[in-house]
């Protein structure tokens, strides 16, 4: 079992409806801590809840009546009660734009939507589950929060440790983009870079997580990561919330680790048993890019078991060449009915192109990989265009403006005289 190295795990803590540790795998429970790993067969760990429970009418009035945030959702995540009163960065509640225009380009017509998670405080999904992290880190008595990233993380991390008065150090592959780089460095923790791919980075965290050096530290994707990932359920409740209660039929999902999408799943599922959304089908659709495609080769194989890779590709957000949630993934694509698919970079920068002239909405190079999958999956036939599609974007163009730098910029460079700007042919 991984070791504890909170501060204080004497007493229980105050995580709301978190009843326990649960093994994904064996079943096993387990007191809550900072724990992720189970003692008696090292699966994963998750969260076990004592749901609440009665008229769901009232549960959603009760969530309907909440912040504008992801603490509306506190009965139904790890969180203390009073969690809305206390600093954090408080994400979620961003946007489901109904993308009329891009459906029409793409010849959907039963409702397409894009779940926009750049609105959130630093501009991508991640601060949801650093969100949540944090309050698992204060219950535990952590003085420094800490992660490995790809870059969003990093930055998730840091501006929540800021407002929580944390410190934070965290850890990145040396190659990231410069926009992450610097919105990771700029809240003021310690920023460290490694020589290497993030599986690299992942590793050393492991090590150091072990060694009396990371006595008190928190790292929210390791000893915290039962309760991190729990935030991602927040997209799945706020898309229901946000369609009048109601499961959309497909919904497209960026693949990195892994867990992202199986806390969808989770979200859903938990819906379905309180009573507040009809229990129907529903398609989960798994999006990575080729140059990091491990998931997407093992569905298409037919095998169960994700071969590791090395990633080569401009979407750094999603470069985890071995994806700790992939088998996961496939067991979820496969019960619901969808597919794993992966499509090239080329593909994501025309795919971030066609989001932004349609929607106005300028997605990081992930939500050029969500768009992307979705127009190459409704061309084969393989989604259903008369269905209720939602696809994520989980983060701000502005953070990989290197994606689109090189084949994006103006229309012309003329003298400051109408006669010029006649002669450029953009009069009309």
């Amino acid at each position: 079992m991984a070791v504890q190295t909170a501060a204080s795990t004497a007493t229980t803590p105050d995580l709301g409806p978190a009843a326990a540790l649960s093994c994904r795998e064996c079943g096993e429970r387990f007191p809550l801590g900072p724990i992720f790993a189970c003692a008696a067969c090292f699966g994963p760990l998750e969260i076990a809840y004592d749901l609440p429970a009665g008229d769901p009418e009232e549960l959603r009035k009760r969530i309907e009546a909440g912040p504008a945030n992801i603490w509306r959702y506190a009965p139904l995540l790890p969180v203390p009660a009073d969690v809305a009163d206390k600093p954090n960065v408080n994400p979620g509640f961003t946007k489901l734009v109904k993308a009329d225009r891009l459906a029409a380009e793409l010849g959907v017509t039963g409702g397409l939507y894009v779940k926009d998670d750049s609105g959130n405080p630093t501009h991508s999904f991640k601060d949801r589950v650093v969100a949540i992290a944090v309050e698992a880190a204060r219950a535990f008595g952590f003085t420094t929060l800490s992660c490995s990233s790809t870059g969003n993380l990093a930055g998730a991390v840091g501006a929540a440790a800021a407002r929580a008065g944390l410190r934070s150090c965290v850890f990145i592959p040396s190659d990231l983009e410069q926009g992450k780089v610097v919105m990771a460095a700029v809240y003021g923790g310690d920023l460290v870079g490694i020589e290497g791919t993030y599986d690299d980075v992942n590793r050393f965290c492991s090590e150091l997580i072990g060694d009396p050096i990371g006595e008190g530290w928190g790292f929210v994707n390791v000893n915290l990561r039962p309760y991190y990932a729990e935030g991602s359920k927040t997209l799945a409740y706020e898309i229901c919330e946000q369609l009048g209660w109601r499961i959309p039929d497909q919904i497209v999902v960026p693949v990195a680790s892994g867990s992202q999408l199986t806390k969808i799943d989770k979200g859903l599922q938990e819906l379905i048993k309180l009573g507040l959304v009809e229990d129907r089908p529903y398609r989960i659709i798994a999006a990575q890019a080729e140059g990091c495609s491990p998931v997407s080769a093992a569905f298409k194989a037919g095998h169960d078991v994700v071969r590791p890779v090395k990633p080569d590709t401009i979407v750094k957000s999603l470069a985890i060449g071995n994806p700790a949630d992939g088998p996961y993934v496939l067991d979820i694509a496969r019960r619901t009915g969808g597919v794993v698919e992966d499509v090239t970079d080329e593909q994501v920068v025309e795919a971030i192109k066609l989001l932004a002239r349609t929607e106005g909405i300028f997605a990081e190079t992930a939500g050029g990989v969500t768009v992307g999958v979705t127009k190459k999956l409704l061309e084969s036939g393989v989604l259903d265009p008369s269905l209720t599609t939602v696809v994520l974007n989980t983060g701000d163009g502005l953070k990989t403006l290197d994606a689109v730098a090189e084949t994006t910029g103006p229309s012309a460079t003329i003298r400051p005289s109408l006669d010029a700007f006649r002669a450029a042919g953009l009069a009309s």
